[in-house]
């Protein structure tokens, strides 16, 4: 039987790829649990510095799979055990200390607006497309929806799209702070970003995710807190101590202005 998600390695990077194109890559029962299954697994890795989120087909995801909802005679507390289920998948890589990029292609639709937004940068391809559609059929927001959204674009234009039959397009998405950037290929983009966290400062690069996922729910002052304890710690780290010293010879030197501000 072949993963609706399929996970694969190459060295520090994780890819996890949506894998039911026949159903738009909805998200049904059996795809939830091994989301959040693998979410629990990748971020406690502690070799994995990147993510890639990406999906098979024509569509990156049409949300969670109505029909199976319907076909399986579910009932209302079904649905919230699995809602649950899926949102500690989505809690687990938000709240984590690893940079994910998403590579989105066609269509996005309901609770797939979450699993995207749980990338902390969106790659879209130019035919991708946006929409709602929850009270459509009669359901509310789900999957960090009505967090993550208005996180994005603010609440006038969630509201709109939420309360609206409105599809976005990828040029109004980029526009909207939707996704991050419009790329051909978006695969190619998102492996290319991935691959620079990487080859950097990785351990930066998630760090500095983490704090700002973290300071969009918390007090101020804890922030701060935060940010000092942070710093203080990446200053210590080798990888840090040899950069700042190469910036610092840069920023010194007579001849060059690399480093310069």
């Amino acid at each position: 039987m072949t993963a609706s998600i399929i996970h694969t390695r190459d060295g520090a990077l994780a890819r996890l790829t949506f894998n039911r194109p026949a159903s738009l890559n909805a998200m049904g029962f059996e795809m939830g649990t091994l989301w959040r299954d693998l979410a629990h697994e990748i971020t406690a890795d502690p070799t994995v510095g990147a993510i890639v989120l990406d999906a098979a087909g024509p569509a990156f995801c049409a949300g969670g799979d109505v029909v199976e909802m319907a076909a399986s005679g579910s009932s209302g507390d079904d649905i919230t055990a699995m809602a649950r289920v899926i949102h500690d998948g989505i809690r687990t890589f938000v709240d984590s200390d690893i940079p994910i990029v998403a590579a989105v292609q066609g269509a996005v639709a309901g609770g797939g607006l979450g699993l995207m937004l749980t990338a902390d940068y969106v790659v879209a391809g130019p035919r991708a497309r946006f929409v709602s559609k929850y009270a459509n059929i009669g359901l509310t927001p789900d999957l960090g929806v009505s967090t993550l959204l208005p996180a994005a674009v603010g609440q006038t234009r969630a509201l709109r799209i939420l309360l609206d039959d409105l599809t976005i397009d990828a040029a109004t998405a980029l526009e909207w702070g939707l996704v991050t950037e419009i790329a051909d290929d978006p695969g190619a983009r998102a492996a290319e970003l991935a691959r620079f966290w990487l080859d950097g400062a990785t351990a930066a690069f998630g760090h500095a995710k983490r704090l700002v996922r973290a300071g969009a729910r918390r007090a101020f002052a804890d922030n701060l807190d935060d940010e000092a304890r942070t710093i203080g710690a990446s200053f210590d780290t080798p990888q840090a101590k040899a950069r700042v010293a190469a910036f610092a010879a840069a920023s010194t030197s007579p001849t060059s202005e690399k480093g310069r501000a």
